[in-house]
């Protein structure tokens, strides 16, 4: 079988297309044929050794796919060949086939495209955990996303929309906001691109002041990081939740008297310990997500797709800053 692999650490371009022997299905796993593998930021990191996990080389990138059964593995129940399903993986999804824990797999619902259900899980499933267990974010209340056309910023925009929020959108081009509108945000705003000297820092912070109104924003969601932070940081409301989320813009240091003034809290968001500590919490989360999903209340924006002999190109993709939305690659 066909697989892409990292052979050495660096960027998309050190990624080879391999031919390799198909695994077998063990004790609770599934044998699964991969239809498509969503793309993530994390996949720039790990095979760049940047990211928090090291597989041993050589390793497939790629941490959430769609795939249908092949083999059922010994004690596994509830699963037969021919079933599709969706499941994060951590890493290993740039193959034609793969074994997946079977506690790690859900349902895809019949009917349902791979390749969008490839995009869900990390983009929606984070974003639920975040707004609904770290933010507690009410109805009524105001969100503040920010990189709201990336997949998680999207997923933000429309759950936060969904519990019934006012969301303000702060994208970096008018095409982005206008993907932001369309996934319901109440409002957007644009921002420059980072690094900001200290005016520039200033003028940012009056215009997350002046998109989230006089009240603040209770909840402020962050992708971003980097030189955003802090800006984001002073639309806060009083008792408000900044989340943080990732750090693709670099790590921020926060003045932490910033959070005395506003009596705030800055509450990290890491779902997949979530997911490992609390399966039952988690599975309940991805059903919610999975009606919403059929019911329209969300759709997973598919910026392109790639197919598996160019999947570097979908990570180059993503690592720019140019998708709106998932990227995507098809593999069977």
């Amino acid at each position: 079988m066909k697989a892409l692999l990292s052979t050495a650490p660096g960027g998309p371009e050190t990624l080879a297309l391999t031919e390799i022997d198909a695994p077998v299905a063990g004790k609770g796993q599934l044998g699964v044929r991969v239809l498509a593998c969503a793309i993530n930021y994390p996949d720039v990191l790990i095979i760049e050794d940047k990211y928090q996990m090291r597989p041993p080389r050589p390793f497939a990138p790629g941490a959430e796919i769609a795939g249908e059964v092949m083999a059922v593995g010994e004690g596994v129940g509830g699963w037969e060949v021919g079933d599709r399903l969706i499941a994060v993986t951590g890493f290993g999804g740039l193959v034609e086939q793969m074994v997946v824990d079977a506690a790690r797999a859900f349902r895809l619902p019949d009917g349902a495209d791979p390749v969008a259900g490839s995009a869900l899980l990390m983009t929606y499933a984070t974003t639920i955990h975040a707004l609904k267990d770290r933010g507690q974010l009410a109805a009524g209340q105001s969100l503040l996303v920010l990189g709201a056309a990336g997949g998680v910023g999207l997923a933000a925009v429309e759950i936060g929309k969904a519990m019934g929020a006012r969301v303000v959108a702060a994208v970096s081009s008018e095409d982005k906001a206008e993907a932001a509108r369309a996934a319901g945000a109440d409002a957007t705003m644009l921002y420059g691109r980072a690094p900001f000297d200290k005016e520039a820092s200033r003028a940012l912070a009056e215009a997350f002041k002046d998109a989230v109104g006089p009240g603040g924003a209770d909840v402020i969601y962050d992708p971003v990081g980097g030189d955003y932070c802090e800006p984001a940081l002073r639309s806060i409301a009083w008792e408000g939740r900044y989340l943080v989320v990732g750090f693709p813009a670099g790590i921020p240091r926060l003045p932490l008297n910033l959070t005395l003034l506003k009596s705030c809290d800055v509450r990290g968001v890491f779902w997949g310990g979530f997911a490992v500590r609390d399966p039952a919490a988690n599975a309940a989360h991805v059903a919610q997500l999975l009606d919403w999903w059929q019911a329209g209340t969300i759709t997973p924006r598919i910026d392109r797709t790639y197919p598996l002999a160019e999947g570097g190109a979908a990570i180059r993709h993503l690592a720019e800053r140019r998708a709106v939305g998932k990227v995507v690659v098809r593999i069977a």
